[in-house]
C-alpha cells in the first residue's frame, strides 16, 4: 500500500543541480527504495545495469552509489516527492507536475527522462509515447523510456534507452539553458 510520510521530508533527496546533462525522472520511490532510502534499490530493477549498459555511466553502480551520479552529469528526482510504493497504490493527487517543471526550469539540464510510461503521461500529456517527444518539457527535450522496474518486462526495451543515451552523447557541452 503507498504511504504519505508525516514529516515534510522528501521520500527520496532530488539529485538536482546546475550544469547536469540528464535529469532521470521517476514516478515514486518503491517501497524497499523508500526503506533503504535509495533509488531504485530493488535487486529485480534493471535501471542501473542499464545506465552502465547504454553508456551513460562508465561502470555499474550500487544503488547506494547514487549520490555520485552528478559526477556523471546525471539527476535523479520523481514526481511524487511524498509517497512512496507501486504507481497503482499512489494517491491520485501524488505527482506534483508543478514543482518539477519549476525544478527543471531552475536548474536546466540538458534533458529530461522519464521512467516510465505512466510518469511520461501524467508530466507530458496523453500524446507521449516511447522515445524523443515532440514537444519539451520545461524547455528541453524530453524522453519516455520503458520502466526498468521487474514489476514491467512486458513493456520493456532497452533500445529506448540507447536512444536517450545516444541523444544526450551528441548534445554539445554546455548547451543547457
Amino acid at each position: 500500500m503507498a504511504t504519505r510520510l508525516t514529516t515534510e521530508a522528501f521520500v527520496l533527496p532530488d539529485l538536482l543541480q546546475p550544469g547536469l546533462r540528464l535529469v532521470i525522472c521517476g514516478t515514486a520511490a518503491g517501497t524497499r527504495s523508500a526503506r533503504e532510502r535509495t533509488y531504485y534499490a530493488h535487486p529485480g530493477n534493471m535501471f542501473w545495469r542499464t545506465l552502465f549498459t547504454v553508456g551513460l555511466t562508465p561502470r555499474l553502480l550500487a544503488p547506494a552509489e547514487y549520490p555520485s551520479l552528478p559526477e556523471f552529469g546525471i539527476g535523479l528526482t520523481d514526481l511524487s516527492k511524498f509517497h512512496y510504493g507501486n504507481d497503482a497504490e499512489l494517491p491520485i493527487d501524488a505527482f506534483d507536475v508543478a514543482a518539477l517543471r519549476s525544478k527543471i526550469e531552475h536548474y536546466a539540464p540538458q534533458v529530461i527522462a522519464f521512467t516510465s510510461k505512466h510518469a511520461g503521461l501524467s508530466a507530458l500529456g496523453k500524446g507521449a509515447t516511447y522515445g524523443l517527444q515532440p514537444v519539451p518539457f520545461a524547455g528541453i527535450p524530453a524522453f519516455v523510456l520503458p520502466s526498468p522496474s521487474g514489476q514491467a518486462r512486458r513493456s520493456w526495451d532497452i533500445r529506448v534507452w540507447q536512444a536517450l543515451a545516444d541523444f544526450v552523447a551528441a548534445q554539445p557541452p554546455g548547451t543547457e539553458r
